[in-house]
């Protein structure tokens, strides 16, 4: 009788291990789970937010709807601070969490540090944000719904080929950011000699001085900003009375949130604030994107819309349109699955010719390394002061 106790208890012991076991491996049982970081706190949290704000946005519509086939989905974000060094340990933790597939980072330093986790675990992921041209690079499990650096620096260089040609610009850029450096690098090539091009950078030594840039570029009628919204509103405060009135700047998605940042008053700048990007927050009515932005702003307000959000909005659909497809091609997805078995179904679905329309864009595409194919857009966010 004592042995049978024994027995028993050996047992019992041995299903509450493998029961832990299962916790520890992150299962949420009945759920997918999505997983990600971004800057939820700190000078890049209108990103994080928005991306945040949107991601929940499309899985409760997509729970509401069924989910997958009555399987519903959650997302999991936690706060990176816009920290690659904070990556490793948040990343853990998503995986302990139960991390099925992934929006990867926000941003893009962090997002460096993501990418050989993520390659190492076989988990799938598409970033809505994290532009460099390093961050699908050479890795079949990485996509990005943003636009890479280098057709960011592309598509800027050719718009001042075709707008600006025999003039002579300006250039303000992080010189020690890969977002900023590598857009830089790319528009450089593009516009080669049409035009005169006066370029200052600032690196992390100073990012609240801007007073030697603003000289130095007072003259130019054009000005390129290929970086983030924050320090460019810190020049364009400066420069608003040292620059010409009819001067425009001109960002990429870096420029998005610029007028929203508290503090900073945007219609306080006499310049005209512009911008590429591949969402349109004023498109006409009966678009997807109008229609994300009524039932965004119907949400969470005005403040956190930004192209970021769209993209993770995006982001969620692509993924679930994939996983829907998948399934509905005969593919075995189900919650109990590892997220290494789902990458290889999802890299399956991308690979054979996956096409999505979205908010950011018609018949959207990847290619074979996981970079967006779509268009882009000139955006005026703020026009001169009369």
């Amino acid at each position: 009788m004592k042995a049978i106790k024994i027995l028993s208890l050996s047992l019992a012991l041995v299903f509450c291990v493998a029961a832990f076991a299962a916790c520890a491996g992150g299962k949420d049982d009945g759920k997918f789970i999505i997983g990600t970081t971004g800057p939820l706190t700190g000078p890049a949290a209108v990103y994080g937010q928005g991306v945040q704000n949107a991601a929940q946005m499309a899985v409760d519509e997509i729970n509401a709807n069924g989910g997958l086939d009555g399987v519903m989905f959650e997302l999991k974000m936690l706060d990176d601070q816009h920290k690659a060094e904070n990556v490793p340990t948040l990343y853990q933790q998503l995986v302990n969490d139960g991390m099925h597939v992934s929006l990867g980072t926000v941003t893009t330093n962090p997002a460096l540090e993501f990418k050989p986790l993520a390659k190492e675990d076989n988990v799938f992921f598409m970033t809505p944000s994290a532009s460099a041209d390093a961050v699908p690079a050479g890795d079949a499990n990485a996509y990005q719904m943003c636009f890479a650096d280098t057709k960011q620096g592309v598509a800027a260089g050719e718009f001042v080929k075709a707008n600006y040609a025999g003039q002579t610009i300006g250039v303000f850029y992080k010189s020690d950011d890969a977002y900023s450096k590598g857009i830089y690098d790319e528009f450089v090539k593009t516009v080669g000699s049409s035009v005169t091009m006066i370029a200052k950078s600032f690196d992390d030594s100073n990012t609240t001085d801007f007073g030697a840039q603003v000289q130095a570029l007072k003259d130019c009628k054009f000005i390129f900003m290929p970086t983030y919204y924050d320090p460019a509103s810190i020049f364009m405060k400066a420069a608003a009375n040292v620059m010409s009135a009819d001067t425009t700047y001109y960002g990429c998605d870096g420029f998005d949130g610029i007028d929203a940042i508290e503090g900073f008053d945007i219609n306080a700048i006499p310049q005209k604030v512009t911008m590429l990007t591949h969402f349109n927050s004023n498109a006409a009515e009966g678009t997807m994107a109008a229609d994300f932005v009524a039932k965004y702003t119907a949400k969470y307000g005005k403040e956190t819309l930004n192209q970021f959000g769209a993209s993770a909005y995006d982001c969620v659909y692509a993924i679930f349109n994939a996983m829907k497809a998948a399934k509905d091609a005969g593919a075995d997805v189900t919650p109990d699955m590892t997220a290494s078995e789902l990458c290889d179904i999802l890299k399956a679905q991308f690979a054979g010719g996956f096409t999505f329309t979205g908010v950011t864009g018609e018949n959207i595409t990847w290619d074979a390394e996981g970079y967006v194919k779509k268009n882009a857009t000139y955006v005026v966010i703020k026009d001169f002061n009369a």
